[in-house]
C-alpha cells in the first residue's frame, strides 16, 4: 500500500510538476543572468582551481566547501541512479540528464550566490542555505519564515533520513554483492557506526575529510572509467548515438512491446539528473554559505563546477561505461547494473572496485547530507534536537540497508521533489538580487 501511494505521488510531483519547475527555474535563470554558465565557465574553474584554496581565520576555504558539496552530489546518484535511468528509461535518459546540469548550472550559481549573501555567523563560523536566504532575503517576513520552515522540514526527511536510506541501501547491495558473506545489517551498521564519528566532528571535520577523500576518489573512478572504455572503444561511438536517438525517439522492445518511452527517458533524466547534482534542491547552499569568499559571486561560479563534475563527468562516464559493455541488458538493478559493467571491464576486480568505489561516493554523500539536516534542525530546534536528529538519521542508515531498492528511492524522490517547491519559490522572489550582485561584481 505505501508502494502505491509513494507511486501516484510520484506519477505527478515528480514525472510532471517537477520536469516543468527545475526545467522552468534553470531556463529563466539562464536567461535572466545572460548565460552565465556559458560566460563564466572558465572564470569558474579558475577560481575554484586557481586561489580557491586559500582562507582566512582558520574559516573554510572555498574549495573545501566545493569538496563538502561534491561529497553530497557525487553518490549513488551517479553510479546507481544514473544505471536505473538507464535501465527504466532508456539510454536517451542520460541526454536529459546533461540538459538538467546545463541548465541547473545557473540554478545552483544563484542558490549559492544567495546563500553567501544572506548567511549568518554562528558558533562553527558561517551557516546558511535556503531557510535563511527565505528567512533574511524574503520581503514578505512572515511568507519567508512560512517557507524556511516548510523548507527546513522537508531536507531533514529528504536527505537526513530517506535520502541517506538510498546510499546505505546502495553502500549494502554492492558490497554484499561483492562479498557474499558478509549481511546486509552488518554492513549498515558499520556504515553507522563511521558516520557517527564523522558526524560528531562538525563542519571542520567534514570539510577536511570531503576534500581529502573526494578529488581522489572521483579521480580514480574516473581513470577506471577511461580504461573500459579504451576496452570497448568499438562501441562507443554507438553508446553516444543511441543516447540522442532515444531521447527523441521511442524504442521498441523484444517481440513488439513498446519499449523505452520518449517521456519516460525526460522524466527519469531529469529526476536522476536532480539526484545527481541538486542544482533546484537547495541542498548544496549549505555548504557553499560556509566559504570564505571575497564576493558572493566567486562561490556561485564554484557551485557551476560542482555540477560539472558531478553529472557532466561522473554521471556521463558510468553512463558510457554501462552502454559501452551491454550492462543494462543483463536484468539488472540500481548499483548492480554499473558494477556489472565494470566486472566486464576488468574481472572480479572490477566487481570489487565499484564496490569500494560505491561505498566511498554513498559515504561522503552521507555525511554531506546529516550536515545539510543538521543545519536545518538547529534552524528549527537549536542544538536540543541534534541527538535526536543523529540517533534518527543511524536508524535510517542501518534501516536503509535492508530495505527493497524501488522503494526506497521512490520515497526518496518524493521528498526531494517536496523540497524542491519551497527553494523554487525563494528563487523566483529574490531573483533582482542575483542581478544586482551580478551587475555591482561584473562592473
Amino acid at each position: 500500500m505505501l508502494a502505491q501511494i509513494i507511486n501516484s505521488l510520484n506519477s505527478v510531483i515528480r514525472n510532471w510538476f517537477l520536469i516543468i519547475v527545475l526545467l522552468g527555474v534553470g531556463i529563466f535563470y539562464t536567461f535572466y543572468t545572460k548565460g552565465v554558465q556559458f560566460r563564466k565557465f572558465g572564470k569558474a574553474f579558475k577560481t575554484t582551481f586557481g586561489g580557491a584554496f586559500n582562507k582566512d581565520n582558520d574559516g573554510i576555504s572555498s574549495f573545501q566547501a566545493l569538496a563538502v558539496a561534491i561529497a553530497a552530489q557525487v553518490g549513488t546518484g551517479n553510479v546507481a541512479g544514473t544505471a536505473t535511468a538507464i535501465v527504466v528509461g532508456g539510454p536517451g535518459a542520460v541526454f536529459w540528464m546533461w540538459i538538467t546540469a546545463i541548465l541547473g548550472m545557473s540554478t545552483i550559481f544563484a542558490e549559492a550566490c544567495l546563500a553567501q549573501k544572506y548567511r549568518e555567523v554562528s558558533e562553527d563560523g558561517y551557516v546558511g542555505g535556503p531557510a535563511y536566504y527565505m528567512k533574511n532575503g524574503i520581503e514578505n517576513k512572515k511568507l519567508g519564515m512560512r517557507l524556511a520552515k516548510i523548507f527546513s522540514f522537508l531536507i531533514i526527511i529528504a536527505l537526513g533520513f530517506f535520502g541517506n536510506m538510498t546510499q546505505s541501501n546502495s553502500i549494502a547491495t554492492s558490497v554484499h554483492e561483492a562479498f557474499n558473506s558478509i549481511p546486509l545489517i552488518v554492513i549498515g551498521i558499520v556504515v553507522a557506526i563511521v558516520a557517527a564519528f564523522v558526524f560528531v566532528g562538525g563542519i571542520k571535520r567534514i570539510a577536511n575529510f570531503a576534500q581529502l577523500v573526494v578529488p581522489v576518489m572521483a579521480l580514480i573512478y574516473i581513470v577506471f572509467s577511461i580504461i573500459i572504455l579504451f576496452k570497448f572503444g568499438s562501441n562507443l561511438g554507438e553508446s553516444i548515438k543511441r543516447i540522442f536517438i532515444a531521447a527523441f525517439t521511442p524504442q521498441a522492445a523484444a517481440g513488439g512491446a513498446l519499449g523505452y518511452g520518449i517521456k519516460k527517458a525526460l522524466t527519469l533524466g531529469v529526476a536522476r539528473g536532480m539526484f545527481s547534482n541538486e542544482a533546484g534542491m537547495g541542498s548544496t547552499p549549505h555548504a557553499h554559505a560556509t566559504a570564505e569568499t571575497k564576493n558572493p559571486l566567486e562561490q556561485g561560479y564554484t557551485a557551476i563546477v560542482g555540477v560539472c563534475i558531478s553529472t557532466m563527468v561522473v554521471c556521463t562516464a558510468t553512463a558510457l561505461v554501462i552502454l559501452s559493455t551491454g550492462a543494462d541488458q543483463f536484468g539488472l538493478d540500481g548499483a548492480l547494473v554499473t558494477q556489472k559493467a565494470f566486472e566486464m571491464g576488468f574481472g572480479s576486480l572490477g566487481k570489487t572496485f565499484l564496490a569500494l568505489s560505491l561505498t566511498f561516493f554513498a559515504f561522503t554523500t552521507i555525511v554531506g547530507w546529516y550536515y545539510y539536516g543538521e543545519i536545518n534542525v538547529k534552524f528549527l530546534f537549536g542544538n536540543k534536537g541534534l541527538t535526536p536528529y543523529r540517533i534518527i538519521v543511524l536508524f535510517f542508515i542501518i534501516w536503509g540497508s535492508t530495505r527493497e531498492i524501488e522503494l526506497v528511492w521512490n520515497m526518496s524522490d518524493l521528498f526531494n521533489s517536496l523540497m524542491v517547491i519551497p527553494n523554487v519559490i525563494a528563487l523566483v522572489l529574490l531573483h533582482k538580487d542575483i542581478r544586482n550582485m551580478q551587475v555591482e561584481y561584473e562592473e
